[in-house]
């Protein structure tokens, strides 16, 4: 079993690279923003909690985050790795789930930065705001999910590289050329 960490600021194409990542290993995909999405959507408890805080532009707070993900891994006992895409966000995050994953025996093995530049990633969600008419997009909230990432979320590869796990790859340039690059590090 081989767990990942998919990594990289709002489009820089950890959907994009995560869809094709599962299709040839099999992962079972956990994508923090699916499920803030899908909670929000069908107005869960959780989901009006989250949904306060997302408007607002900020990050949902650890315990919430690190809950809803304990409830996705419980529910597939039997998989053959992970894929966690949007998370972990701080170091307290990649903490909490190193400990998790230790109790079920398991560990992240690999922690994939996709590199991109602030400039691409503005051209790329103003393409995705048109195409899928996401609120998250909105100017405001990508500006301050945008200063989140610059600011805070970027702090966590060191702690990463630290333990040897984190590579990083040019997240610019033909979609097959980056998932190739991706997969170059998985089949080592």
């Amino acid at each position: 079993m081989k767990n990942l960490v998919l990594f990289g600021p709002p489009g820089a194409g950890k959907g994009t690279q995560s869809e094709k990542l599962i299709q040839k290993y099999g992962f079972v995909h956990i994508s923090t923003g699916d499920l803030f999405r899908w909670h929000t959507k069908n107005d869960t408890p959780l989901g009006k909690r989250v949904k306060e805080i997302m408007n607002s532009g900020a990050l949902v707070p650890d315990e919430i985050t690190i809950a809803m993900l304990k409830e996705e891994l419980d529910k597939n006992p039997n998989a053959k790795g992970f894929l966690f895409d949007g998370f972990p966000r701080t170091v307290p995050q990649a903490e909490a789930l190193d400990q998790f994953m230790k109790a079920n025996h398991s560990a992240i093995h690999f922690v994939i930065a996709l590199d991109v530049s602030e400039e691409e990633v503005r051209v790329r969600i103003a393409k995705r705001r048109t195409t899928e008419n996401r609120a998250d997009d909105e100017e405001e909230k990508l500006n301050k999910r945008i200063t989140e990432y610059f600011t805070k979320t970027i702090h966590v590869l060191p702690f990463y590289e630290s333990q040897k796990r984190l590579v990083t790859v040019h997240g610019i340039g033909e979609v097959n050329t980056i998932f190739e690059n991706i997969c170059k590090v998985l089949d080592k």
